[in-house]
């Protein structure tokens, strides 16, 4: 090419616009992604910027986890990971992944090594995403330290021995490792359409006029779909009694106990955070928010059997209980407790030979952990549909994208 061709071709590489995100001008970039206020930080255009930073939300209650004063090691690879996927017989990359599906941050780890880190619609490293029910996987190691400490005397005690606010209530009869494992066999509908009674259980929480208390909305649920402990049945409900059991138990906040037996221990980068009811209790079912690579240091945390460095953080019997498909009864493994997912103690169990496991969150929240290759992936969205039920494509290939990575990466995908 000619000189000047050249200079040309460049002046008009450098000047061309960048390439648009998905769906960005749905999700706020010209209106620099704004966070909307406790009224609206659930819809868009206000996603990105409210899913991102919560707590900066005007009207939204929140509860700091505070970090400890060192932050342990998370080094960047030698070399980027060359990672690619298959979804409905056509290869992709990890960048095609994210022109295609409206991830704000994606993070993948080797054996304690970054190995890929993305931010999308201007966020940044210190951003605390909203993890939606994620945050019942954090609040399920919290119940296994509860009771290795003896603060819980055994998971086989009925919730009402701790939360004396749910006494004579049937939430209350049901025992933690019921609600563990969310087969309390009582019926509460999740179908988030705004109708059902996590809207209920939400609208209360955010303390909506006649919406009552959310022990109000706990003790109301009294019918019943199977007998306890027989089968999963997703409800959200069950891990905010959860949440009160600890609070109940310990006597202290449930962010105290995120941060003094996880947040510290573990060797956070950023103060973490809890969204609070107007009770004054954590949303443990839903409302815990942190920075990507935070996340994908709890990832870590799970992928090492719960130990930092030298130390054994995580009661390791309690994990296996709550992460290995091999513990579980008939009724709750992989394609059994549902066509594809099997499900512990608040953990996700995929159908593989070695141990898999997932934390989920709706519209697109995800850590997904092979323990015995090092690997961790971690994944914040804006997904438009809150569930499978609704758009069931951009979770097919979250799942091809996780494979993928096995498959890139000397994981094992033999199920």
């Amino acid at each position: 090419m000619k000189p000047g061709l050249l200079v040309l071709a460049l002046v008009a590489a450098l000047s061309a616009p960048a390439r648009a995100e998905p769906d960005e001008e749905r999700l706020g970039k010209s209106l620099n992604y704004p966070l909307g206020t406790a009224a609206t930080w659930y819809n868009n255009p206000n996603r990105v910027g409210a899913w991102s930073a919560l707590d900066k939300v005007p009207g939204v209650s929140t509860r700091a986890v505070a970090r400890g004063p060192q932050a342990s090691a998370l080094p960047q690879a030698a070399q980027p990971a060359a990672i690619s996927y298959r979804y409905r017989n056509i290869r992709y990359t990890l960048a095609d992944y994210l022109e295609r599906q409206r991830a704000t941050g994606l993070l993948v780890l080797k054996n304690g090594e970054i190995v890929a880190e993305h931010y999308r619609y201007g966020r940044r490293d210190d951003a605390r995403f909203l993890s939606f029910s994620m945050a019942k996987s954090v609040t399920s190691l919290l119940v296994g330290q509860a009771q290795a400490r003896g603060l819980i005397a055994s998971l086989d005690d009925p919730a009402e021995k701790y939360v004396t606010a749910l006494a004579g209530s049937p939430y209350g009869a049901t025992t933690i490792r019921q609600l563990l494992r969310m087969s309390s066999g009582l019926t509460f509908t999740e179908r988030y359409d705004g109708t059902d009674d996590i809207a209920r259980l939400s609208r209360a929480g955010a303390g909506a006029r006649g919406a009552g208390t959310p022990v109000d909305v706990l003790r109301s649920i009294t019918a019943r779909h199977s007998a306890p402990g027989e089968k999963f049945v997703y409800a959200s409900a069950e891990t905010d009694v959860l949440g009160r059991v600890l609070a109940a138990a310990s006597g202290k906040t449930v962010a105290e106990l995120t941060s003094e037996w996880l947040w510290k221990p573990m060797g956070a980068e950023h103060d973490a955070f809890w969204r609070i009811s107007g009770d004054g209790q954590e949303q443990s079912y839903g409302a815990f928010n942190a920075s990507l690579r935070d996340w994908g240091r709890l990832g870590l945390l799970l992928a090492n059997g719960g130990k930092a460095g030298t130390q054994q953080v995580l009661p390791p019997d309690y994990l296996l209980d709550a992460t290995d498909a091999a513990r579980q009864p008939e009724a709750f493994k992989p394609r059994k407790a549902t066509p594809y997912f099997g499900y512990g103690y608040q953990f996700w169990l995929l159908p593989m030979k070695q141990r898999t496991f997932a934390m989920q969150g709706i519209h697109g929240q995800g850590i997904y952990v092979q323990p015995s290759s090092g690997l961790v992936m971690v994944l914040t969205s804006v997904w438009e549909g809150a569930s499978g039920r609704q758009d069931v494509q951009p979770y097919e290939e979250r799942d091809a994208l996780w494979r993928g990575v096995l498959q890139s990466l000397g994981g094992d995908t033999a199920e």
